[in-house]
């Protein structure tokens, strides 16, 4: 066996086991996962997922960076097409409440991680803090954001924000979660709004 095949089977491996667990999470959670149950419906073993994740801990936490990696280049995305620093602001915020209220982000980040990992900062928290920092910074030079605050305080603030309401919903009754997702959406419209320099259409016709 080549060193380049045996790498191939190293990450084929890894990635049968990261989509089995993502999926037996999303549909059991964490605990009612079986991991004896999980490692046999890809052809593999215990002994396998202990080599790659230490333990079904690892297991969880590597499925929450994989879902993290999902949404933040997804945010990107949103962000990239809006048309200046404070839209890409308001877009990459809504979006973000959105794309945490499915409900594979919400058992796996904002329940069963949490409880089972412990605080943690990965790598999406990270690199959100810093697109929207880059986006806050963006907007004050450009005179839309208010200058008040540096970039990175307000950035860790905002993402912090937006995570709290995220969990927010995710702590809701079935029969609550519509009226909690329209709220934390309305409410991450408001909070971009408070940093903008004025309202987007409040500019009349010739103004500067």
């Amino acid at each position: 066996m080549t060193a380049r095949s045996r790498a191939q089977m190293i990450d084929e491996t890894r990635a049968k086991l990261l989509r089995a667990a993502r999926a037996a999470f999303a549909a059991s959670g964490y605990a009612e996962t079986s991991m004896d149950e999980l490692t046999a419906s890809v052809g593999l073993t215990r002994g396998a997922l202990y080599h790659h994740f230490g333990g079904k801990s690892g297991l969880l936490a590597a499925v929450a960076d994989a879902i993290d990696a999902d949404i933040d280049a997804e945010l990107d995305r949103v962000a990239s097409a809006a048309d200046g620093p404070a839209e890409a602001l308001a877009a990459r915020a809504e979006a973000f409440v959105l794309l945490t209220l499915e409900p594979e982000a919400q058992r796996i980040l904002f329940r069963d991680a949490p409880a089972v990992l412990g605080p943690r900062v990965s790598a999406r928290d990270s690199a959100c803090v810093q697109a929207l920092a880059e986006l806050i910074g963006a907007g004050q030079a450009a005179g839309s954001l208010r200058p008040e605050g540096s970039p990175g305080a307000l950035a860790v603030l905002v993402d912090g924000a937006l995570n709290a309401a995220s969990a927010w919903v995710a702590a809701a009754e079935p029969e609550q979660q519509d009226e909690r997702c329209a709220e934390a959406r309305a409410a991450s419209r408001a909070l971009i709004a408070a940093l903008r320099t004025r309202e987007p259409d409040a500019a009349g016709p010739g103004a500067a």
